[in-house]
């Protein structure tokens, strides 16, 4: 596995949309980290929102800068006629160039390109919101936004004021275009004092003074050991580069994410980045990794594709409602966690045994990491949050129904598992 310097790196300098440190030159620069960083804000996030991980959709895996009004609020309607807001998914993202190259040069507020949205984005807020969803957008915590639309470095309170008075639910707030004297060196001390975090801390206080609660989550690439104080600043963050819809990036970020699970609970989430399921040639065993795993860390769900496109398949794979009841449980905030199939077991780079409690019993999902099918057994004693002795049933998630016969504590379970699938379970 690359370190995640090494992944960030090999990503930003590859991506012509994400400069890594460009020019310090910019109107929003005239206040330097030094001289704002004793009175920089403290304000916490909102709690009026984001207790839970987001479900949703994002524009970006699926049109990029090739986005504009009808694209979003077809996206809303087939978040409805799908039943996907019926299993709980709830917010409609704009992602990168929805606004014009300049600011408006009276008020110096963000502009939305009437071309691509010729009512406003408070027009596509009035139409989200009469289906009864929420309504996402994009800015940048640096001088632009990756792909080069203004950034909100410096114009933190007029842009948040602007968003809520269109109507937004959520920020996605990127981290290109960083000035140079903006940025950390890596080995940093204090990472919520840090300039990185400072950036981000200015917008959350801006959020936090505007009479509708506003999401916030941090696009830092699991930068500046965000997963110490995302939580004092938004209710996610992006533990890495950006998804693509390969077998090797569900490994990778898995990879990453298990190093970091403590921060995670209710208002705080990793967030894994936006789902791949529909792009690609993943296959329909790799799609169900990619959800239950995003479901078994509590990251934000949000699609990333043409929802018209979705196959019944893959509508069933992110509908599942015992997988989301995990993700979205009202009393148990923290995820998944590894453990060790048995006595003898020992873990793995990328483990493949997790187990975690929500408030209908304890939950075991299963990766077969490998590219052949294999049996994958554990002891039901080695599962943590079981009480008793017993007699035990494990019930399929995937398949809603309980499986023939019960268990007693020492016994073993085994289960084929196909090429990069994940099964889970629910033990009561």
């Amino acid at each position: 596995m690359y370190h995640l310097w090494n992944l960030l790196w090999a990503c930003l300098v590859s991506n012509p949309f994400y400069p890594h440190v460009p020019s310090s030159t910019g109107a929003n620069t005239a206040s330097t980290p030094s001289q704002i960083a004793a009175a920089a804000p403290t304000t916490p996030p909102s709690t009026l929102t984001g207790r839970l991980p987001a479900l949703g959709w994002n524009h970006w895996n699926a049109y990029g800068c090739d986005i504009n009004e009808i694209k979003i609020i077809s996206a809303a309607n087939e978040l409805v006629s799908l039943g996907l807001k019926d299993a709980g998914y709830e917010y409609i993202n704009i992602d990168d160039c929805w606004s014009l190259m300049q600011r408006n040069p009276k008020t110096n507020e963000l502009v939305p390109d009437p071309s691509k949205f010729p009512n406003g984005i408070s027009g596509v807020a009035a139409e989200v919101h009469a289906l009864g969803l929420k309504l996402g957008i994009y800015s940048d915590a640096g001088t632009a936004t990756c792909a080069g639309y203004p950034g909100s470095l410096g114009t933190e309170s007029l842009d948040a004021a602007t968003f809520s008075s269109w109507g937004i639910d959520y920020l996605k707030y990127d981290n290109c275009f960083v000035p140079k004297n903006w940025t950390d060196s890596p080995d940093y001390d204090d990472w919520y004092n840090s300039n990185s975090a400072i950036r981000y801390r200015q917008m959350g206080a801006a959020l936090a003074e505007q009479s509708i609660p506003i999401q916030l989550d941090l696009c830092i690439w699991g930068d500046a050991n965000v997963w110490d104080w995302g939580a004092r600043v938004g209710h996610s963050w992006r533990m890495s580069f950006d998804s693509s819809p390969t077998w090797s990036y569900i490994t990778e970020i898995i990879a990453i994410n298990v190093q970091y699970l403590s921060s995670i609970d209710f208002f705080s989430h990793n967030d894994m980045d936006m789902m791949e399921i529909g792009n690609g040639n993943l296959t329909i065993q790799e799609q169900r990794t990619h959800m239950a795993a995003w479901v078994l860390f509590k990251s934000p769900i949000l699609l990333g594709t043409d929802l018209s496109l979705l196959s019944s398949t893959q509508i069933s794979i992110i509908t599942n409602p015992e997988l989301l009841a995990f993700h979205q449980d009202s009393t148990v905030g923290i995820p998944a966690a590894p453990f060790n199939a048995s006595a003898s077991s020992s873990a793995s780079s990328i483990p493949e045994y997790y187990a975690g409690s929500s408030s209908k019993g304890v939950h075991v999902f299963i990766i077969n990491t490998f590219s052949t099918s294999a049996t994958k057994t554990f002891t039901i004693a080695n599962v943590p949050g079981l009480s008793g002795n017993g007699p035990f049933v494990v019930h399929d998630m995937w398949e809603g129904s309980d499986l023939p016969g019960t268990y007693s504590l020492d016994s073993s379970f085994s289960i084929r598992v196909d090429p990069h699938d994940t099964v889970a379970y629910r033990i009561t």
